[in-house]
């Protein structure tokens, strides 16, 4: 047991680097009831994402009801493979093929949202820029040595990274990004940028809990109920209690 605890506190410096914890995180002010905004948010995610990445405990057809996406449209623009739109949405990568590629196979997204939360993963997404050092030639603001290349490129470009050199107490130099610069090669201004990834960001919260809003809905009436109950059961009591004495 003292050996396990041991070996959690030497990873917890590189979990809360991995996890981006040092870095600030910009507030993704995504909205579950925006439906156009779903909807490009699935476009985004099958046409970039979902070559590498899977949502595996999704169904093509549950997004298409969810999202108000006609069965025929969902099949003939967002469903790449051969899966019938019943199934579930898992890619046509093999593993030891991404393992190859990437290091690693690339992650299940169904519960990344939930996992790191909608604002690491907006800020992530708009964070990549020019390393020509890494195996893609990018690195990451917020995942430091990222083995992902950055697939939304053609829509923002590489950003270049503003630098600048900080000297620790031991005297060793360490290069800093503190901002990052369009490089305008993309096909989308920066503000059009920043408004497609939080589409993207908000399917990725629907993705990992569909029900949100019904359940919220839901809780609503439960708390109304509640309310009604409370105030018959008062009355009922005082009723009663008025007869006894």
């Amino acid at each position: 047991m003292k050996k396990l605890l041991i070996a959690l506190v030497a990873l917890l410096p590189s979990l809360a680097f991995a996890s981006g914890a040092a870095v600030h995180l910009d507030k993704a002010n995504y909205d579950l009831s925006d439906k156009a905004s779903l909807q490009n948010g699935a476009k985004l995610f099958m046409n970039y994402c979902s070559a590498c990445h899977s949502t595996a405990h999704q169904r093509y057809q549950r997004v298409a009801t969810d999202l108000g996406i006609p069965d025929q449209l969902m099949k003939d623009n967002l469903i790449f493979t051969d899966s019938k739109i019943g199934e579930l949405m898992i890619n046509s990568m093999e593993k030891k093929d991404a393992a190859k590629w990437f290091g690693n196979p690339p992650l299940d997204l169904t519960l990344e949202a939930r996992l790191r939360g909608p604002d690491w993963i907006y800020t992530y997404l708009r964070s990549f820029y020019k390393d020509p050092g890494r195996p893609f030639g990018v690195n990451n603001v917020v995942f430091k040595d990222v083995g992902m290349p950055h697939v939304l490129e053609e829509l923002q470009g590489i950003p270049t990274a503003i630098t600048e050199i900080h000297v620790d107490d031991q005297g060793v130099e360490h290069l800093t990004v503190i901002g990052l610069e369009s490089s305008g090669t993309g096909e989308m201004s920066s503000d059009e940028y920043d408004e497609a990834v939080l589409d993207l960001v908000n399917f990725l919260v629907y993705s990992g809990e569909p029900n949100k809003l019904e359940r919220q809905s839901l809780g609503f009436w439960v708390i109304g109920f509640l309310i009604i109950l409370f105030i018959l059961s008062y009355l009922l009591k005082k009723e009663y209690w008025r007869d006894i004495h």
